[in-house]
C-alpha cells in the first residue's frame, strides 16, 4: 500500500512539472528505507513512463519548444551518464547529502521566489 501512495503522490507531482522524482527518491529513502543509490535508479525507471505522458500531454496543448527541448535532451543525455557515473562511485552517505544540500537550494529558490513574487504584487496594488 506505501508503494501505491508514494507512486500516486510521486505522479501527481510530476505531472504538474515540479520534479515528482525529488518527491519520489525522498520517499523511497525515508519511508520505504531504501538505500540512496536504489532510490536514485528506481526514479529513473519511474521518470520513463510519467515523462512520456507529460510530453504528450503538453505537446497536444503545445507548451513545448521542440528545438529548445531537443537541444537540452541531448546534453541532457550527457550529463546523465557523467552523473552516473559520479553516482556509482561515491558513498551512499556522501550521496545522502549532497541530495540533501541540493533540496534545501531548491526549498530556498522557491521560498526568495515566493517573497519576490509577493512583493511585485502589493507593489502592483498600491
Amino acid at each position: 500500500m506505501k508503494e501505491i501512495i508514494i507512486g500516486l503522490i510521486s505522479g501527481i507531482v510530476s505531472g504538474t512539472g515540479m520534479g515528482g522524482g525529488t518527491i519520489l527518491i525522498f520517499l523511497l529513502t525515508f519511508v520505504n528505507g531504501l538505500e540512496q543509490h536504489i532510490a536514485q535508479a528506481t526514479n529513473l525507471i519511474f521518470f520513463i513512463p510519467t515523462s512520456i505522458i507529460a510530453i504528450i500531454v503538453n505537446i497536444k496543448n503545445k507548451n513545448i519548444d521542440i528545438k529548445l527541448a531537443t537541444i537540452i535532451s541531448i546534453f541532457g543525455i550527457i550529463g546523465a551518464i557523467i552523473g552516473a557515473k559520479i553516482s556509482i562511485n561515491t558513498d551512499v552517505n556522501k550521496l545522502r547529502k549532497y541530495f540533501g544540500i541540493f533540496l534545501a537550494i531548491i526549498a530556498i529558490h522557491e521560498i526568495y521566489t515566493i517573497i519576490k513574487e509577493n512583493k511585485k504584487l502589493k507593489k502592483e496594488k498600491e
